[in-house]
């Protein structure tokens, strides 16, 4: 079943010293080094001998439970977060029985208390309402609290500090933050980067070993840094972006060393999350698709609902500052779906049950049989699941790297960036595997350690011009000859 469309195009692309902020080089690691690679290969797999930057191992706290829930914490550690933080890559739908079912569940079940703010919404009241509905059709006592910008008879300084509302977050077990807007969220309970007493109260509810959910702005929140407005991934890729303005303080649920984004596959924010990954330090990121939950606890993170995620490791990563843009090589993509899990501090991915009990897909084994032979090349590696796609594919291919594409089609006037573009190769390691399952009637994959190389190339704007039509044969003697179109190869309208 593989129901890909794939562009196979070939390109012509020179790279050269552009004019742009220049590339920050990340600073030392703030994420626990641990082990990097991943779990030990099942019995079918062929053993082999990692890189020795990446030596293979399996934490205790990493291996998947028969009930398949995530492991318990050390009750010996008294600084532990006990509760549950579940970004969900927004566009979560009615129906999905998993993640919602799953919520409730991690909340403590039947009659579980949720409160949910619909703070960054554009319709707070409705935002809200449709999500305590879905939660009570799962069996939990859903409430609303009236904490929005948007509710203008409400003042929010003191409904933050309200003793009545802060009593009913205190009794629940749970916390739902809605879609929207997510400076709101951020701007009402953490104004100035101070925290009230109702953020006080949340996170209260999560260390005792309460849920905090939130969809897609709700997700936004969730690592100590988040993208505040930045709606062009090429933008943020040539360095367009600023604290207070593209990027603003989140609210930390996931601990300093973890980077979170949503909507990620579908709009190919891994092209945002990597320059600003770079910039502010951090070693690991996760980004949630649509309709699509993560859930972390201590260092595990378990992949329900309909799509995947994709977890960038930046360990290893480096970067060149004489090129005069942003540039990264060695970054180190995961990619997970459904019951997959990743250890955090091992670097480890397992696969689920049904992976494991499908294909192995491992380019360094005599066994290998690879589906794929022929040669891609994307326009826009930016578009709708173009990288997850590309994951895949390589991983089940002869074929050792595949590159494309990023670039701004219709630039500013007087842009003085405008030409700038971006190189994506994405390759093979020696510690790269992969497993996939037809159990559910499409191909499923999961994707363990590929790299990627982005690089600033030059792409001369207008990228086409008229057809002159093919080039003419002179006549005898070489007389009257006319002039030949450019070589098919080369940007047309320059």
């Amino acid at each position: 079943m593989r129901g890909w469309i794939w562009a196979g195009w070939a390109a012509m692309v020179m790279a050269m010293s552009v004019q742009a902020a220049p590339a920050t080089t990340a600073p030392a690691a703030s994420a626990p080094q641990g082990l990097k690679l991943l779990r030990p290969a099942p019995a079918a797999a062929t053993t082999r001998t990692p890189p020795p930057a990446a030596a293979a191992a399996k934490p205790p706290a990493a291996a998947a439970s028969a009930s398949g829930a995530l492991q318990p914490l050390p009750e010996s550690d008294p600084a532990a977060i006990r509760g549950y933080a579940v970004p969900i890559g927004g566009a979560l739908k009615a129906d999905n029985e998993e993640v919602w079912q799953r919520i409730v569940q991690l909340a403590g079940g039947k009659g579980a208390r949720f409160v949910v703010f619909g703070t960054a919404s554009e319709d707070p009241e409705a935002s809200a309402k449709q999500v305590v509905d879905l939660l009570q059709r799962r069996g939990a006592v859903a409430e609303a609290l009236p904490v929005a910008p948007k509710f203008l008879w409400v003042d929010l300084n003191k409904v933050v500090r309200d003793p009545a509302l802060i009593a009913k977050v205190k009794a629940a077990k749970g916390i739902f933050f809605t879609g929207g807007v997510q400076e709101r969220i951020v701007d009402v309970l953490q104004p100035g980067g101070q925290s009230t007493p109702m953020l006080d109260a949340i996170w209260e509810v999560y260390r005792k070993g309460g849920v905090v959910a939130g969809t897609s702005a709700g997700a936004a929140i969730m690592s100590t840094v988040m993208f505040r407005d930045a709606p062009s991934v090429v933008n943020i890729l040539k360095g367009r972006f600023a604290d207070g303005k593209q990027v603003d303080r989140g609210l930390g649920f996931v601990g300093p060393n973890l980077f979170v984004d949503q909507h990620f596959l579908k709009r190919g924010r891994f092209g945002r999350m990597i320059p600003l990954m770079m910039a502010k330090g951090y070693k690991l990121g996760l980004g949630v698709d649509e309709n699509t939950a993560a859930i972390i606890r201590g260092d595990e993170i378990e992949v329900i609902g309909d799509r995947g995620c994709m977890v960038v490791d930046l360990t290893d990563a480096r970067t060149d500052t004489t090129l005069g843009a942003f540039n990264v090589q060695g970054a180190r993509l995961s990619y997970l779906e459904h019951g997959d899990r990743y250890h955090l501090r091992a670097r480890a991915t397992t696969p689920s049950p049904p992976k494991l009990r499908g294909e192995l897909h491992d380019a360094e084994s005599p066994s290998f049989k690879p589906y794929y032979t022929d040669d891609v090349f994307h326009l826009d590696m930016l578009g709708d699941s173009t990288i997850s796609s590309a994951m895949s594919r390589l991983i089940d291919s002869v074929r050792k790297e595949v590159k494309g594409l990023a670039f701004d089609v219709l630039p500013r006037p007087n842009d003085p960036l405008a030409e700038l573009g971006f190189l994506f190769r994405l390759y093979k390691g020696s510690d790269s595997l992969g497993w996939s399952t037809e159990e559910f009637g499409g191909e499923q994959f999961t994707v363990a350690n590929l790299y990627l190389d982005i690089t600033p190339v030059r792409l001369p704007m207008p990228l086409y011009g008229g057809w002159a039509g093919p080039a003419k044969a002179p006549p005898p003697g070489g007389q009257g000859a006319t002039s030949s179109a450019p070589p098919a190869s080369a940007p047309s309208g320059q």
